[in-house]
């Protein structure tokens, strides 16, 4: 399947509304959260906010262009921004401080609207543009990593092969991977227990559905336990544009909340890398329970950072350090040998000069009593 067969690609990983329930930037690690537009005149995002950018696949950015960098880029008027969902990525970004105040945010404004506030159509070169975006600045802002709270999930028949080819976005989370930055996504919920949404069930991605107040796993979660690699909180007062506070649970929820709490850990195991880091969070998880079954998926924070995580080598890193030691140990003993050979070498010579400097002497001597004898 490629990227003209899931055009119509982003949409909200989020339930309805629920009505029960310092300083240096580049010292402070960052999330790259991807979404709709963003409040940023919140006083809880006072210094918080390090950049904003526009990237679409229309010329709606607030400059008139698909892409615009700099204050103010994923802005959208106060009528605007509380219709049709875009008060999502508000919400989002939200959710992660009360998860990890410490950190700060580059928030990627990806959904493009109308005029009169209709969501425009993103395409997954809009994925892929945005992440290219963090590959090419996550040194310039500390970034750690990516949470995008969107998915589709048009997908192949269950049991098969079904997330779709998307190569290039495939590729960008890969090169993330290989920078320590993972990519966070939403399993999505459509109550599906055998399929996760597009982009969550690229294998390289960390996928995350959502559990309720009691840990348990949401009905509405969907969920396939091959790809699905974290459970987490998905029931939040969040946020929104103007100050409202709302209540809203969904997969979206839970992704920001698991990225918050990696990038924690993070900071407390600088010495760890994001492969070791993801490993540590599913060693120390706790088991959560749900009508797709039981799973030891549910991150626990507290746990991982107690967990003294010991890191496991393949049959094929054992086999390359013990070539390695070997190497190590062959130069050594060359080296042994050829400090041995020069001192003999040393020797030999000083014994030779002892000795001929004792015939000398000693032919002296014999000419000398020679010559006394007349």
């Amino acid at each position: 399947m490629n990227k003209k067969l899931i055009a119509v690609l982003l949409t909200l990983t989020f339930i309805a509304p629920i009505k029960a329930l310092a300083a240096d930037t580049t010292a402070v690690p960052t999330i790259a959260i991807l979404d709709t537009a963003i409040d940023s005149s919140l006083p809880e995002f006072k210094d918080k906010i390090v950049q904003e950018v526009c990237i679409i696949d229309w010329t709606t950015c607030p400059n008139g262009l698909s892409y615009m960098e700099g204050p103010g880029s994923a802005y959208m008027a106060p009528d605007l921004i509380v219709k049709n969902g875009f008060e999502h990525g508000t919400q989002m970004a939200s959710i992660f401080l009360k998860n990890n105040p410490n950190a700060k945010i580059v928030f990627l404004k990806i959904i493009g609207n109308t005029p009169t506030g209709t969501r425009q159509v993103a395409l997954e070169s809009t994925v892929f543009n945005a992440l290219n975006w963090v590959k090419k600045n996550a040194s310039k802002y500390n970034i750690k990593a990516v949470s995008m709270s969107q998915g589709h999930h048009n997908l192949g028949t269950a049991g098969t092969d079904y997330c779709p080819k998307t190569t290039i976005t495939k590729q960008s989370v890969i090169d993330l991977a290989s920078m320590n930055i993972p990519v966070f996504f939403p399993s999505g919920n459509g109550r599906d227990y055998s399929r996760i949404d597009w982009p969550a069930c690229i294998d390289e991605s960390v996928s995350v559905g959502f559990v309720d107040q009691q840990g348990e796993i949401s009905a509405s979660s969907n969920n396939d336990s091959s790809k699905l690699d974290f459970f987490d909180y998905g029931f939040w007062q969040a946020t929104s544009p103007g100050g409202v506070v709302k209540n809203v649970a969904g997969s979206s929820a839970a992704v920001q909340v698991s990225a918050a709490k990696y990038i924690a850990l993070q900071q407390a195991k600088p010495q760890l890398n994001m492969d070791q880091l993801i490993q540590n969070l599913k060693l120390s998880a706790s088991s959560t329970v749900g009508r797709q079954g039981t799973f030891k998926k549910l991150v626990n924070l507290q746990e991982a950072l107690k967990y003294n995580f010991v890191s496991v080598l393949t049959a094929e890193q054992i086999n390359a350090s013990k070539l390695d030691a070997i190497a190590k140990l062959t130069v050594i003993q060359n080296n042994e040998i050829a400090k041995a050979s020069a001192d003999y070498d040393a020797a030999v010579l000083a014994a030779a000069s002892a000795r001929d400097k004792a015939v000398t002497a000693a032919k002296l001597k014999y000419q000398a009593e020679v010559a006394k004898l007349g």
